[in-house]
């Protein structure tokens, strides 16, 4: 029996289940958690309601879960970033209910939310915030029966932190995202390498030679601005802090306001989080023939209604890439203006997310561990957790490294010894 799903087409899921093998085996760190799971089964009569991108790897993650234990549901965390033979392959090869439709409108959205929260979690899995924001708005009556929940995101994270600064926050979270082996090579390598391969893909141009904005200085931001330059393009960076702003021109990136980056760029990529900052302003001063793209969270970077007010109704021109005519001149949006990575190619590799995902694992496992314990908050996951993701996925890759002598290590230990 086909467990309750809304997904596009149950006839896509041998593709999905080749695909998501294939992305197993780029992840070694989530496997040996799985099979650690699989004996003890951490996660034994929980549910979990997930709101993540529907992938490959978020695949792999949702059946190490499942193997720990849990009941799962999933659900998109992105209209534009579900791969609907992944989502067919969960409901139809690992009986997982899921609810997602690359496409789907904004009411859909919000209903598919509603079905996974009508699951009464637990523990809430999210990638932006939007389980633990519908819950705190209209679904309070589930907060007696959920233990806590994890975030994979920045933007969520910022979320969370706003609503525990408001004292609105009711349950723990883990802030997946600020992991060292999370944020240092998902949000770097991953968003990097991604962001450069929708670009490509749902444009095909060059990079080299082009002037490329790069909007905040983040995490993300450096592995995008890191990857363009290795590509040949010339970067500019857009910052709003003095110290990353400092740090972008030491890295030999020009950095100046978008204002005047919007009259040299070729192409615009946004991570910051933040709403409008690609502008009304900035679109009449920018060239014919300017792509703006955005790798934040939400769609709401590039403020779009300021440039249907200024261009009309855009044309769509390729798959992804929509045409706006500003004062005669041509200005492209890609994948709508959500994240470009997941809406024109397949997100990050599966190797970074094994790291990402691995923490997502332990993460619930903590939770359900040491919840009790642990006030509504926004909490960090401990760090030998954190260093154990990391000595296993350089055990995969075949890398050793040294171990402190007794004599080093209680020299670190001590204050008495001198020069």
């Amino acid at each position: 029996m086909t467990v309750e799903h809304d997904v596009k087409q149950l006839d896509l899921a041998t593709g999905g289940r080749f695909r998501i093998e294939w992305a197993e085996q780029e992840m070694p760190v989530l496997r040996a958690i799985r099979e650690r799971f699989a004996k003890e089964k951490p996660l034994a009569g929980l549910r979990i309601s997930a709101c993540l991108h529907v992938t490959t790897e978020t695949a792999n993650l949702m059946h190490t879960l499942q193997l720990g234990g849990a009941e799962i549901v999933l659900c998109a965390s992105n209209p534009l970033s579900t791969q609907d033979d992944v989502a067919a392959s969960l409901v139809a090869n690992y009986e997982i209910p899921v609810y997602a439709i690359k496409g789907e409108d904004n009411s859909t959205y919000y209903d598919h939310i509603k079905a996974a929260l009508d699951f009464k979690p637990h523990i809430t899995m999210d990638d932006g915030a939007d389980l633990v924001s519908v819950i705190h708005k209209t679904r309070t009556e589930l907060l007696d029966g959920i233990v806590g929940g994890t975030e994979e995101t920045t933007t969520g994270v910022i979320r969370l932190r706003a609503m525990a600064k408001d004292n609105a926050l009711k349950f723990p979270i883990i802030a997946v995202n600020d992991s060292d082996t999370k944020h240092l090579f998902d949000n770097r390598y991953g968003t990097g390498q991604s962001t450069l391969d929708g670009i490509i893909r749902a444009t095909n141009i060059l990079l080299a030679g082009r002037t490329i904005v790069v909007a905040g200085y983040g995490w993300c931001s450096r592995g995008i601005a890191s990857r363009a330059d290795g590509m040949g393009a010339n970067v500019v960076v857009t910052e709003v802090d003095p110290m990353r702003a400092l740090e972008a021109v030491m890295d030999g990136y020009r950095v100046m306001p978008m204002i005047e980056a919007a009259a040299v760029g070729d192409i615009f990529i946004t991570a910051t989080g933040d709403k409008n900052v690609i502008d009304e302003q900035h679109f009449a001063r920018m060239k014919h023939g300017a792509i703006l793209a955005n790798s934040g969270h939400f769609n709401v970077e590039i403020n779009i209604p300021a440039l249907e007010k200024l261009g009309g109704k855009p044309r769509l021109v390729r798959p992804f890439v929509e045409e706006y005519k500003v004062k005669g001149n041509s200005v492209y949006i890609l994948g709508e203006g959500r994240l470009i990575n997941l809406a024109a190619a397949e997100g990050h590799p599966a190797s970074v997310m094994d790291m990402s995902f691995a923490n997502q694992a332990l993460g619930a496992e903590y939770m359900v561990k040491n919840a009790k314990n642990m006030p509504a908050a926004v909490y960090t996951i401990p760090a030998d957790i954190d260093k154990e993701i990391a000595r296993l996925k350089l055990e995969a890759l075949g890398v050793k490294i040294d171990i402190l002598t007794s004599e080093q290590s209680d020299y670190l230990s001590q204050w008495e010894e001198g020069t």
